[in-house]
C-alpha cells in the first residue's frame, strides 16, 4: 500500500519521473530532484546558483522553505500526502520565508514555472 504520492520516487529514484498537473496533464517538471533526508533538506537549492526551467526539486517532509542566502527567486508548491496542492507561492525572492502547516511536501521550481491555472485543490502525480 502506497504510504503518499512521492513513494514510487523511494522505490525508483532513478526512473525518469515527470510531475504532471493531474486535472490537466500538464507536465509541470521533467526533471525531479529529491531532499528526502535532512542534510539534503537543510541544502535545499542554498548552493546553486540558477536552477534549469522544468526541474524541481521535492522536498519530504516539509512544512515550510526559506530563501536567505538563495541567489534566485523561485516558486513554491505545498502539498499533502495525496499530491493534491494546499498552498502555492510565486516568485519567492531571497531573503523570505513560505510555509504551509498542512503540508507534507514541497515543490521547489524556478520563479515563473508554475502558471496561474494551477493552484490549491489541484492534484500533482508522478509519471514516468
Amino acid at each position: 500500500m502506497r504510504r503518499h504520492f512521492l513513494s514510487p520516487l523511494l522505490c525508483e529514484p532513478e526512473a525518469p519521473w515527470t510531475l504532471v498537473h493531474a486535472p490537466s496533464g500538464q507536465v509541470l517538471v521533467d526533471r525531479l530532484h529529491t531532499a528526502f533526508d535532512s542534510a539534503s533538506r537543510r541544502e535545499g537549492l542554498l548552493t546553486q546558483n540558477t536552477w534549469p526551467r522544468g526541474a524541481a526539486l521535492i522536498i519530504a517532509p516539509c512544512q515550510a522553505v526559506h530563501t536567505v542566502g538563495m541567489r534566485f527567486p523561485i516558486d513554491v508548491v505545498f502539498v499533502d500526502k495525496a499530491g493534491t496542492i494546499v498552498k502555492v507561492r510565486r516568485d519567492v525572492r531571497p531573503w523570505r520565508i513560505a510555509v504551509a502547516v498542512t503540508a507534507f511536501a514541497t515543490i521547489e521550481l524556478l520563479a515563473g514555472s508554475v502558471n496561474a491555472s494551477i493552484g490549491v485543490a489541484d492534484r500533482l502525480a508522478l509519471r514516468k
